[in-house]
This record gives structure tokens, sequence and C-alpha cells, in this order.
């Protein structure tokens, strides 16, 4: 019988004591029971060591030293875990049921399959029962990336050798690491998605890439970046990417 593959779990983190308990139960309640939680802290000044220490279990594997931002931290992160499938969960996320990673494992018994991703919500940070968006992702082709399409980025589950074959996140990005990171694994490495076409994760409302208007405008300038840098189209994918958005609040 073929062992079932391992999954790591890699959550970047700092100062989120308030929303890490959630993340961690998230994870420990999942019916898959091959996981490892890799968790990359920064060097956090709250409690949030304090809460991660009360939670730990033998497959929660903790360091915390500071890092150069966020992207730092996930490579950091993904270059400590030992799992055939890597993927992420923030620390302001959670799951949207227990049975997730096993249907991420299931898909990927398909040796064809390079990758999982799904649909998102975007929830209030109070309330996580109230929707705020909802991202639903639908089936990929090569042509969507021009439309500006990309999959959530939280829901995103490869293999480890696409990470050794076409790299991990380019920190010289401040906010935009992950666009750029999809679209060259998708159009450069070609690498083989499969849908699962239900939300596989909650995610609070007020990110990095979206919390000001500089920030915004710093997000456009980089996803402009790695259109060009990665070959799938112009300004008319920035702008179709961006406009996209809108149809996700209604």
């Amino acid at each position: 019988m073929t062992a079932k593959p391992r999954i790591s779990v890699v959550t970047a983190t700092f100062n989120r004591a308030a929303t890490l308990a959630q993340c961690l139960r998230s994870v420990q309640s999942q019916t898959y029971p091959h996981v490892e939680h890799i968790i990359q802290d920064a060097g956090s000044t709250d409690w949030s060591l304090e809460v991660i220490k009360a939670m730990m279990t033998e497959n929660t594997k903790l360091i915390s030293h500071t890092d150069d931002g966020i992207y730092d931290g996930i490579n950091k992160g993904i270059a400590r875990a030992t799992g055939d499938i890597v993927g992420l969960l923030h620390s302001d996320d959670f799951y949207a049921s227990d049975t997730v990673l096993e249907k991420v494992a299931e898909l990927m018994e398909d040796p064809a399959v390079d990758g999982v991703y799904g649909d998102l919500d975007y929830v209030d940070a109070e309330d996580t029962s109230k929707i705020i968006r909802k991202w639903r992702s639908g089936d990929y082709t090569a042509n969507r990336l021009r439309q500006g399409w990309m999959p959530p980025h939280p829901t995103v589950y490869l293999r480890r050798s696409v990470f050794d074959s076409w790299g991990l996140y380019d920190t010289s990005y401040s906010v935009g690491a992950d666009y750029d990171a999809m679209l060259r694994y998708l159009s450069k490495g070609k690498v083989t998605l499969a849908y699962l076409p239900e939300v596989m994760v909650k995610m609070r409302r007020g990110g990095k890439s979206n919390g000001s208007i500089a920030n915004i405008l710093r997000k456009s300038s980089e996803d402009y970046r790695s259109i060009r840098r990665n070959g799938v189209g112009g300004f008319g994918t920035l702008a179709r990417k961006n406009l996209s958005k809108v149809s996700q609040f209604f």
C-alpha cells in the first residue's frame, strides 16, 4: 500500500496572539492525520509564543527568530517543512471545515496533479461568521492568467518539487510575492492544478496588501512588475485583475 503523503502547513506570524489560537485549532482539528504545522514566528513581543506553546502538539514545529518580512518568514518555514505537500495558513486565517486537508490529499493522489486550490471567504475581523467577500476561483486555464486570474493564495497546496524546481517567494516584493510566485509556477513551470470547488479558507479582512491606499498602490505596482516579468500580459491584465474583485462583494 502506498504511504499517504505528509502535508506541511506553514504559518509565518508576528504579534498575532489574538488570532493564533483559532489558527492552531483549525490545523489540529483536521481529519487528515499526516500533518505537520510549521510555525515561523518573527520574534513576537506580545503573548503569541505563550499561546503557541500552550497549544503545541508533537506535530507543531516552532521557531521564533527575527526575519526580513513576511515572505522571508514563509521561505524559512517552507525550508523547514518535511512534507510531500506544502501549503500556507496565515495566523489570521482558519480552515472552513475539518476535512480540507483530507480533500487536498485525495486530489493529489493523482501523480499528474502538482497542486490544489479552491475558494476563499473574506470574513469580518471581529465577527468571523460574517462574510464580506466571496472569492470563487473556477477552473484554471492558461488563458485566464492574461485575464488577471489567480487562485486564492491561501488555498494553494503544492508538491515540494514545485518549490525545488521553480523557487520560493521573491523577497524583493514587499506585498506581491505571492502573485509573482503563482505566475512563475503556472506560466513558466506549467504546473498542473486541480480545483476543489468549495471554500477552503476563511480569511479575516485587512491583510497587508490592502490595509491602506499606499499599500494598494504598491500592490498594483508589484503586480504589474510580475505580469511583465512572467510574460502574461500588460496593463490590461492588471486592470482585469483588479476589476475582477468587484464581483466578489456581491
